[in-house]
């Protein structure tokens, strides 16, 4: 007890000695303002008049987008979600609060064709496109595709794929809706049934990029590692073990996101801001000539880009 009390006793006299004590908390905030989240949070711990200025709604409704009031107020909750309404978001305590809603529990924008969240470490804007939202070549086939419901899916309905021989999935979205002067990777949501075949030992070409310039394209397999582990230890070895060594094929794996969903990187893009981009994103396969089913499309989550 003495100890605390005596580190307590050096920590305010330097806080009082130190240049910025004599700065006002409304310039200490502005300052903070200008950071991320996840360092204000880091900048609170460095003493009682920082912290004090990192809890101020000044530095966290700077981290909300500029039109949040309107975002909201045409929104609704996820089925997913446990809040039964969005309109009463706005009336939470403090902006810090409302932030912390808007990363942990997305809301439904557009009709509820994509849902709504942001980035906790950075406050940057992530956004899904629900699998009705997205053009999936026979979707409206039930010999092929059925519409469902699905516990713990962030929209009403999921497309469930019953059996195809050619895959075509793409959609688009105004890239106005995120963050400008941003890295984003957009990543297909998805999750195998019990039945799931013929993913194993065929890729699937995806792209992505903005509409009227070069998309970027490569491969990925819509299984993870372990699947593929498993069809080996079954004597069905994946053409993509014998790839060369020059491929690095990991990268290219689905993997498990927490929430009994699968997700695989289907590309990035640098998000400039234009008020006229508009982002394309495309899945395909057509090349492998067999059948493949058992898979379930929640749709395409589109959130920064980890260590950019």
């Amino acid at each position: 007890m003495t100890y605390m009390a005596n580190h307590h006793q050096q920590r305010t006299k330097l806080e009082q000695e130190s240049p910025i004590s004599l700065l006002p908390e409304g310039c200490i905030a502005a300052i903070i303002s200008c950071t991320t989240p996840r360092e204000t949070c880091r900048l609170s711990l460095v003493s009682s008049i920082f912290k004090s200025a990192a809890e101020s709604d000044v530095v966290w409704e700077s981290f909300l987008p500029a039109d949040y009031q309107t975002i909201i107020s045409k929104s609704s909750p996820c089925p997913s979600s446990s809040s039964s309404s969005t309109s009463s978001l706005l009336g939470l305590p403090s902006k810090k609060d409302l932030f912390l809603s808007l990363c942990n529990q997305p809301i439904l924008i557009d009709d509820g064709k994509k849902f709504f969240s942001l980035d906790k470490q950075s406050g940057k804007i992530c956004c899904m496109i629900s699998s009705r939202d997205l053009t999936i070549v026979w979707g409206d086939t039930p010999k092929y595709w059925r519409w469902t419901s699905l516990p713990g899916a962030r929209f009403q309905e999921v497309a469930e794929l019953i059996g195809v021989c050619w895959l075509g999935i793409s959609g688009k979205i105004s890239t106005q809706i995120l963050s400008p002067g941003t890295n984003y990777a957009a990543y297909l949501v998805f999750k195998p049934t019990a039945g799931s075949y013929g993913f194993e030992n065929q890729p699937v070409e995806v792209s992505v990029g903005l509409v009227g310039t070069e998309n970027q394209k490569r491969s990925v397999y819509l299984v993870t590692g372990r699947r593929l582990c498993m069809q080996y230890l079954l004597g069905r070895p994946p053409s993509l073990l014998y790839r060369s060594r020059r491929v690095k094929w990991q990268a290219s794996l689905a993997r498990e996101r927490g929430d009994d969903w699968l997700e695989v990187e289907l590309g990035d893009f640098y998000n400039t801001g234009d008020e006229n981009g508009e982002l394309e994103i495309s899945i395909l396969e057509t090349r492998g000539g067999h059948w493949k089913g058992g898979l379930i499309i929640q749709g395409i989550e589109i959130r920064p880009k980890q260590g950019v």
